[in-house]
């Protein structure tokens, strides 16, 4: 039965009021087809039982990232997964069989951060916990704890905790607590109870509870899902969990996970590395190694110092550049600057920032292991002055001084000076060396700087021996402050100095200092006068709320970027279709900087590694081939999400042996699974293997995706790795980037809510589809409702008045070119989404054919449409817009077409070729039309004001014209005949070019035209025509180039004489070839005026006339 209508309730309602009884209308029939859709299970889909070569395989199966589960999904999920949505729901109407399945992500350590949290909570403040009232006012920064659901940059990330502004449903006394600052807060502002807060206490009632949601969530959107494939991560999914172990195992058997002393971005507060799905903030980032070198300060130990003198005291300074530590003539610190003396061993102390002295400490350099110790505080007031022993220094002794613009959240906040070879301390020395103010401010002895001369180091081509004193002077930079000067005096020397400069002293002079550098390096460390230090490149918060340092670790790597397998993965890139080229630059750059990767963790959820169970599978490399998992789940979990309903498998009875014979990598093994249950998943995945296309966002390229090559050149045959990548760029909301903690964020479930799960898809495929950043608008979505609501109220007037349409074939050039504008919709539709060109499928099968309607039934005028041909056109447009809108087009299909089955596997609308000369004339007689009609407008406004046009003019602009004569030149003659001939023969049409000017033109001059006696006078015509021809070409193609139009003018145009009146407003029209004498006569008085501007192809005259009697010179000749 079909929806009812509400339409009739809104024309009642006063204009101004806002209704929803349309949107109202969407949810309807959403929730209708819906249902329709479970009770026939049309999404659920087994591998044929017949055997299938691997060519006949007509499926196609697409995945998209499994969300992380410690939130609701929104338009940043649902913008990518849409793309996977409408890829395989196209495929699905061309006959394919389109597996879309589903799961939920829930290893890592968010869910466990935040459970652990909010039991701080309930144990600190009670339950319900009564928060204090002055914490409301902390920022956001202070607590970063508190972001379990934090932002989210990718579709796999997880979701800022702060509740939006698009849709609130919180209390007064939520909304008064938007920065959410307790995890309490952050859970009532997705609108739970105080007595369900507290079961998250628990991590896996997350895992209980989330992936329903998101479920439900996605069912609302209409997701072409076989759900009986869903599954949860973590071992609380003991099928999952035997997956994870026989994965990793299966690398580690193969050499490719190895146990190793790292490196790596480590949570001191979660006493583990944190990889990027761990970060609040900082993705990507890598550990940036330093040199340190060793200053140590000379004896005897003077001021604060003095308490040090049982020690061996540094001042530690982290350089990039250790080759050129031979020019120091100084140390900087900065004067307001935090230090501490920090203990390194029982001899060793090192002076450095609170904050490097941390990363020392999980770096084995700290006499107590991560914990480092400070025997002083300092500042850097208390260091200026300090003599110091430098390695490979010339000067014997150096001075710590003081710089203005040292960082402290970067290195140790020690600063080596070679004022020779850098800018920055070129200026800083020059600054306190001409200032003696500046020295008497900090207290600077003029003995600790004015001795100290620069030392040439390094010679660089076009700089010479003193790069940084040279490139000063060209850019005329004053003092230490001038950042932007400096850092372009950085930028021109530094480059140039590593790839052409030479070593002018020291053990490899004479050697260039690329390559002179790791030796240098290298010999420093051996003497004890530098050591390794290594810190996050930017600054990285994990979930848990803490700033990251850089560990060394021992722990369990897998050896992304050995040579052997990179070659593998970088074949299997080669051959996969990635749909841009920024996204294959984007894995190339990937594969060649991508290095081992930290695949365990001690603390979050996941599955243990089988060798070393102290250990859990880190969240990015249990994720990199469950797209397997999928092929079988349905039958290894029985349909249940958790994997704990009873089946016929048993998880103990998925052994080493069972995983290797179901993907391909072994034989029958001996196990007490019914054979048959062994064959049928092992067909499940031979059907549906490999993975034909996997959507993303593009952040995902530095890690998952491309792990997710990594894994499978590894653990698959070459006939199983992934065909197809398609990588976005992240959503905006309303040209605004969609973030919580500004109100601009918009939930899934709010999109449905708000616009229908059809409104909100049609939005989405309008948002965009490149890399680049897209752009869901509310307003788009509010018209997607007013487009398809009228729609259905067309369609159902078109059926009410059916009897009236016209019947019998096709009689009427209308009629055939709206059957043409849907072949052409049909052929360039399949094209869109072919390509993944979801924007342009919408514009070609949407709105084009609405537009083809909307000129087809004004083309018909009285005689009305054709009745085969709008039941041809509701077909198809339904079709068309399947895989976007499909509950409006089950609708459609259904209760108004009476259709069986259903819409989203009704098939590809078959179609003749499209007539391009038909469609070329169509355009032609519509331009026409709008041609004439602007000359008739202006004809009919008169003369402008204060313009003198002579007394005929004047006359007749007061009289409306009736009728018109339009002449038509089919084919060009005579010189232009001539041009068009020698552009053609000098156009290349693989280039798309013409030849050099002068060459035409000589070629002109030698032509008929050129020899003719008025040549000049020819000549001086041709000159604009062939550039308007060239420009013409350049803008259309060859075509401009041709003689006459491939269609005959006068007929098209004869045969819509009614429709040309009809658009004009005028009694009578006559269509005229210019060479017909006796039709040219009837121009009276104006044939001289057709003369002068004559018609050509594509361009006829028409003449207005009031009457017969009223045709005089200079009246209404204008040249189209």
């Amino acid at each position: 039965m079909a929806a009812v209508s509400p339409l009739e309730g809104i024309k009642s309602r006063a204009d101004g009021i806002k209704s929803y009884a349309r949107r109202d209308w969407l949810l309807q029939i959403q929730e209708a087809v819906q249902q329709r859709w479970e009770d026939a299970r049309v999404f659920e889909l087994d591998a044929p039982v017949e055997e299938l070569s691997f060519m006949d395989r007509k499926k196609y199966f697409a995945t998209f990232p499994y969300p992380y589960m410690n939130g609701a999904l929104h338009l940043g999920h649902a913008f990518s997964l849409s793309k996977a949505e409408f890829a395989v729901a196209f495929k699905r109407l061309q006959g394919y069989k389109g597996l879309m399945p589903m799961g939920f992500h829930c290893t890592g350590m968010p869910i466990k951060a935040c459970a652990d949290k909010l039991d701080r909570e309930i144990t600190q403040f009670g339950n319900p916990p009564v928060f204090p009232k002055d914490d409301g006012d902390k920022k956001e920064e202070e607590t970063a704890e508190g972001m379990p659901l934090g932002i989210t940059s990718k579709q796999d990330n997880v979701e800022n905790a702060e509740p939006d502004k698009f849709k609130s449903k919180k209390s007064k006394a939520a909304s008064k607590t938007s920065s959410a600052i307790y995890q309490w807060q952050i859970m009532q502002s997705l609108g739970l109870s105080d007595s369900e807060i507290v079961k998250f206490r628990d991590p896996y009632h997350w895992l209980q509870y989330f992936p329903l949601i998101a479920k439900s969530d996605l069912k609302a959107f209409g997701l072409g899902c076989d759900w009986r494939r869903s599954f949860i991560t973590t071992d609380m999914n003991p099928f999952y969990d035997s997956f994870v172990r026989w994965q990793l195992q299966m690398l580690k058997d193969q050499g490719k996970i190895v146990k190793d002393m790292r490196y790596t971005i480590f949570s001191p507060l979660d006493k583990q590395p944190c990889a990027d799905h761990d970060r609040a903030s900082g993705e990507g980032v890598l550990p940036q190694e330093y040199t340190l070198i060793k200053m140590q300060v000379k004896s005897p130990l003077t001021g604060k110092l003095k308490t040090l003198e049982t020690k061996r005291v540094f001042l530690a300074a982290a350089t990039l550049r250790p080759e050129t530590m031979y020019g120091q003539t100084n140390a900087w610190v900065l004067p307001d600057g935090r230090y501490g003396a920090f203990e390194i061993s029982d001899e060793e102390v090192f002076i450095v920032t609170e904050r490097a002295s941390l990363n020392l400490a999980y770096q084995h350099l700290s006499r107590v292991p991560l914990k480092p110790t400070s025997l002083l505080d300092l500042t850097g007031h208390d260091l200026i002055g300090v003599p110091l022993v430098s390695p490979l220094a010339f000067n014997s002794v150096i001075y710590a001084l003081p710089m203005l613009t040292i960082l402290t959240d970067k290195g140790t906040g020690i600063v080596t000076s070679v004022p020779s070879d850098s800018p920055d301390d070129y200026m800083a020395l020059s600054d306190l060396k001409t200032k003696p103010a500046l020295r008497a401010k900090f207290g600077v002895k003029d003995e600790w700087v004015l001795p100290f001369d620069l030392i040439p180091i390094i010679n660089i081509p076009e700089f010479g021996d003193k790069a940084a004193e040279k490139v000063c002077i060209d850019l005329k930079i004053k003092s230490q402050n001038d950042k932007e000067k400096l850092a372009e005096a950085k930028k021109q020397t530094y480059l140039k100095g590593f790839t052409e400069g030479s070593m002018l002293v020291g053990e490899f002079k004479g050697m260039k200092v690329q390559e002179a550098k790791p030796l240098i390096k290298k010999l420093l460390i051996e003497r004890g006068e530098a050591v390794i230090y290594s810190e996050p490149e930017k600054k990285v918060m994990s979930r848990s709320g803490d700033e990251c340092v850089v560990a060394l670790t021992d722990q369990w790597y897998l050896t992304y970027g050995e040579d052997e397998w990179k070659t593998k993965a970088e074949e299997c890139l080669s051959e996969m279709n990635l749909y841009s080229d920024e996204t294959r630059h984007g894995f190339e750059h990937t594969l060649g900087w991508l290095n081992q990767w930290a695949c365990s963790r001690s603390f979050g959820l996941g599955t243990r590694l089988p060798w070393d169970p102290q250990f859990l599978v880190e969240s990015l490399s249990d994720s990199t081939i469950y797209m397997a998992y999928y092929t079988i789940a349905h039958i290894l979990q029985n349909g249940n999400l958790f994997g704990d309903a009873k089946g016929v498998i048993k998880p103990e009875q998925m052994t080493s042996a069972v995983w290797n014979y179901v993907f391909g990598r072994g034989p029958i093994p001996r196990s007490s699974i019914p054979l048959s249950i062994l064959q049928r998943m092992r067909r499940e995945f031979e059907f549906w293997y490999p993975v034909d296309l996997r959507v993303s966002g593009k952040d995902l390229i530095n890690n998952h995706l491309t792990f997710s090559i990594y894994n499978h050149t590894a653990l698959f045959t070459k006939d199983r790795w992934p065909k197809a990548f398609r990588c976005n760029g992240m959503i905006m909301l309303n040209s605004e980037k969609m973030s919580k903690s500004t109100g601009n964020f918009c939930t899934l479930k709010q999109s449905i809510e708000e616009f229908s799960a059809d409104a909100t898809r049609f939005a989405l495929a309008d948002a965009g589809d490149t890399t680049d950043d897209a752009n869901f608008v509310f307003e788009t979505a509010n018209a997607a409702i007013l487009r398809l609501t009228k729609e259905l109220t067309w369609i159902e007037e078109v059926f009410a008045a059916q009897s009236s349409l016209r019947t019998g074939p096709a009689s009427t050039f209308a009629d055939r070119v709206f059957d043409n504008e849907i072949n052409i919709a049909i052929s360039i539709t399949e094209q869109n989404y072919n390509s993944l060109m979801f924007r342009d499928a919408l514009k070609s099968g949407f709105y084009d054919l609405q537009t083809a309607r909307d000129e087809y039934r004004l083309s018909c005028g009285l005689g009305g449409m054709r009745a085969d041909l709008v039941l041809r056109f509701i077909d198809v447009q339904t079709r068309l817009l399947t895989p976007i809108c499909p509950h409006y087009a089950e609708y459609v299909w259904k209760d108004l077409l009476n259709k069986n089955g259903f819409a989203v596997v009704a098939g590809w609308p078959a179609a003749n070729p499209p007539n391009p000369m038909l469609q070329r004339a169509n355009k032609y007689l519509q331009d026409v039309i709008i041609d004439i009609r602007k000359v008739l407008q202006k004809q009919l406004a008169g003369p402008k004001k204060g313009k003198k046009s002579g007394a005929d003019v004047v006359e007749t602009a007061s009289l409306k014209p009736v009728a018109a004569l339009i002449f038509v030149g089919e084919k060009y003659e005579g010189w232009k005949e001539e041009c068009l001939k020698i552009l053609q023969a000098h156009y290349d049409y693989s280039s798309q070019a013409f030849s050099p000017h002068e060459e035409i033109m000589a070629v002109l001059k030698d032509s008929t035209i050129g020899q003719s006696i008025n040549s000049k006078q020819v000549l001086k015509q041709c000159m604009p025509f062939i550039k308007f021809k060239k420009d013409e070409t350049l803008s259309v193609g060859p075509q401009a180039l041709e003689l006459k139009l491939p269609f005959e003018e006068l007929q098209v145009l004869e045969e819509n004489v009614e429709l040309i009146k009809r658009q004009l407003g005028l009694l009578h029209v006559a269509i005229y070839s210019i060479t017909d004498a006796d039709a040219v006569a009837r121009a009276g008085a104006q044939v001289s005026h057709l003369r002068q501007s004559p018609p050509f192809p594509g361009n006829p005259v028409a003449v207005f006339v009031a009457d017969s009697t009223l045709i005089q010179d200079g009246v209404g000749n204008i040249h189209i």
